[in-house]
C-alpha cells in the first residue's frame, strides 16, 4: 500500500509539478516498484501508476475537473 508521501509524489508527476531533490529516493523506490518510469530526465506514470492515482482520488471523492478553492479567483 502506497503512503500518502508515495501518493502525492505521483500525483505531481501526473501534473508535471517538479519536486524538490529530497524526494528522489522516494521516486527510486517508486520505479522500482513499478508505479513510474523515467524517459530521459522526465519522470512519468506506468499504468500501475496512474491506476494508483485514480483509484486514491475516487476514494477521496476528489475529481479532476473540479477544480480546488485555492484556484479559484479571488
Amino acid at each position: 500500500m502506497l503512503r500518502d508521501e508515495e501518493l502525492s509524489i505521483l500525483r505531481d508527476i501526473s501534473q508535471s509539478v517538479a519536486f524538490a531533490d529530497d524526494r528522489q529516493g522516494k521516486v527510486g523506490q517508486l520505479i522500482a516498484d513499478g508505479y513510474v518510469m523515467k524517459d530521459g530526465d522526465l519522470f512519468e506514470l506506468t499504468a500501475k501508476g496512474v491506476t494508483a492515482v485514480e483509484e486514491h482520488s475516487a476514494a477521496l471523492g476528489v475529481s479532476d475537473a473540479e477544480p480546488a478553492s485555492s484556484d479559484r479567483p479571488i
